[in-house]
């Protein structure tokens, strides 16, 4: 019963904290106004800046920012014991990850939509503008490469779930033609396209697709292609065509998928069958780096990320139609965020041990799964390790209920697909507006216009990824300094928030500024380590662009914290202005 008795008190504690914590800071520290202006309204052109209802927005924002997050994240961070995984995600995400997405969110509405970037000039200096643009381009250059082959592993693993993901963007095509263009009832023909989604589950699981090897291209690299290439037809597409009617579904899918591991984890629990089978603590894994400060850097989705804040400021903050929506979409997502994770941690560390089948076609159960599956460090850092960690865990909770448990799978999987292409999409089109600002600045035309942009964030994203091969996966040469730059965006975005809050005076400015010092000086700590590793490890190419970020983050640290503790600042008086 332990896994159904944390599954309640988090939920009930993520509700309880967003009526208390999240409406105070949202009302008491910045002051929101239903009347004020906001871009999706006055700067309004049908493609980027669109004004949405709420819920459609929340779906959007929702699966832009989860993607494969707080699954990846938790299922190899379990490896230290499920208690501090699961604590990080509970506190982290309700005092440091919303704050940090619903800041990024209302202070990027205030300021025309920009990111986050951007608005640092305003805050901060022109310099640490640039210097932040330095780690966004870099995150989103290796989110975009990578989660590119997520989807291509997934599919790879599960090809069953390869129809029902493509058929999905039909379906979203379609949903979206008869809400923005036939005014059809949103709530009907979501639910048609719901169902109609569903259907493809069930003929996924009976109709598999495997992608052969083309072109002497491996299959993931041919998925990498496909997929990069989607990403720039997506990502250029009015939010209005498919981009918010896919999301729209994909909230809706998020609903059904944590609807069927809620009921998986009653069922399971009440017949005796699931059981805690991760070890509470373990500190010293085999092979895995020092919990402190690596568990911070290792769950970021679900806890809080720094590529929240480019969604936050970068696409939502242009679609949000009033602040009074901002808290719901913002604070609001991210502890649902927090509500998946811990599914997520509840099926590594339980609904694994329900059957777990190794390699050689054996079939184990209780601490003996989890043990083989979480053997190292290195058995379980693997993208497909994480996946199918998740996946099996889940499927094992879902069949309890009564669904086949191949369909359990292929649910699980088009659900990770899903997400994952959700963020490669919004990752795409965040790196175009990025290369779009960085052009206005440098009076570089070429690159302000929108194709031209995107031409150059996927190109730019398939030179990572085939780095190394035709496999596709050369942004994982990359990815070890993934994490660390990660919650070096995250404690910077909280920086740059907590400075526009000094900006206004009072004391509010605290509530960002403690999981600021918390996140600086978890992942300046982490970088150190980093470049010591890569060292011993004679990576000259991780030294360098570790040592440039670590650099950059402790810049940008004093520059904010001088500003902060300085007299100077962007009154509200400015702001309006």
């Amino acid at each position: 019963m332990g896994a159904l008795i944390i599954m309640v008190l988090a939920f009930a504690g993520y509700i309880i904290m967003y009526n208390l914590y999240g409406k105070y800071i949202g009302n008491k520290i910045f002051n929101l106004s239903g009347e004020a202006s906001v871009p999706s309204v006055e700067m309004e052109d049908g493609t980027d800046y669109v004004p949405t209802k709420k819920e459609v927005i929340f779906g959007h924002h929702f699966t832009s920012i989860a993607g494969t997050g707080p699954i990846v994240g938790p299922a190899i961070a379990i490896i230290w014991g499920w208690v501090p995984a699961l604590i990080w995600v509970f506190l982290g995400s309700i005092i440091m990850g919303a704050v940090h997405d619903f800041g990024a969110l209302i202070i990027s509405m205030r300021n025309q939509g920009k990111s986050i970037a951007e608005y640092t000039s305003k805050y901060v200096n022109s310099r640490t503008r640039n210097l932040f643009f330095i780690i966004v381009f870099l995150e989103l250059w290796i989110v975009i490469a990578v989660f590119g082959l997520v989807i291509a592993v997934v599919f790879a693993i599960y090809p069953t779930a390869v129809l029902p993901v493509w058929l999905e963007v039909v379906i979203a095509l379609i949903l979206g033609h008869m809400i923005y263009k036939r005014n059809a009832n949103i709530m009907t023909w979501s639910i048609i396209a719901v169902v109609a989604m569903y259907i493809t589950v069930f003929i996924g699981a009976y109709a598999p697709i495997k992608m052969p090897t083309i072109a002497g291209i491996p299959p993931t690299g041919v998925w990498t292609i496909i997929l990069l290439v989607y990403a720039f037809i997506a990502s250029t597409l009015p939010v209005t065509t498919l981009l918010q009617p896919r999301d729209f579904i994909n909230s809706h899918q998020l609903v059904i998928a944590m609807g069927l591991l809620v009921l998986g984890v009653l069922f399971s629990s009440f017949s005796g069958n699931l059981e805690i089978v991760a070890p509470a603590v373990q500190a010293a894994p085999k092979g895995a780096p020092p919990v402190w400060p690596f568990l911070f850097i290792t769950i970021a989705c679900g806890a809080i990320s720094g590529f929240h804040s480019l969604v936050s400021s970068g696409t939502s903050a242009k679609q949000v139609r009033s602040e009074s929506d901002s808290l719901f979409v913002g604070y609001g997502s991210m502890l649902m965020e927090g509500t998946l994770a811990t599914l997520v941690i509840i099926a590594v560390s339980a609904g694994i041990g329900m059957g777990y089948v190794t390699k050689s076609g054996d079939t184990l159960t209780g601490v003996a799964a989890w043990s083989t599956h979480y053997s190292s460090w290195a058995a379980a850092a693997g993208l497909g390790s994480k996946v199918t960690a998740f996946v099996d865990g889940s499927a094992n909770m879902i069949a309890s209920i009564g669904l086949p448990k191949n369909i359990a799978v292929v649910i699980m999987g088009v659900f990770v697909a899903s997400f994952a292409g959700t963020t490669l999409d919004t990752a795409t089109r965040i790196q175009r507006y990025v290369i779009s600002e960085l052009g206005h600045d440098f009076k570089l035309n070429f690159l302000t216009r929108k194709y031209t942009a995107t031409l150059v964030a996927v190109a730019t994203a398939a030179l990572l990824a085939f780095a190394t091969g035709a496999g596709g996966a050369g942004a994982l040469k990359l990815w070890p300094l993934f994490g660390a730059t990660n919650q070096t965006l995250a404690a910077l975005a909280l920086l740059i928030i907590s400075v526009y809050l000094k900006s206004r005076g009072g004391i509010g400015w605290l509530f960002s500024a403690i999981p600021m010092v918390f996140m600086a000086v978890m992942t300046i700590w982490a970088l150190v380590m980093n470049q010591g590793a890569f060292g011993n490890q004679n990576n000259l190419l991780l030294q360098v662009i570790n040592g440039i970020i670590l650099l950059i983050a402790i810049w940008i640290v004093i520059e904010g914290l001088i500003k902060i503790l300085g007299s100077g600042g962007v009154g509200a008086a400015e702001e309006a202005a």
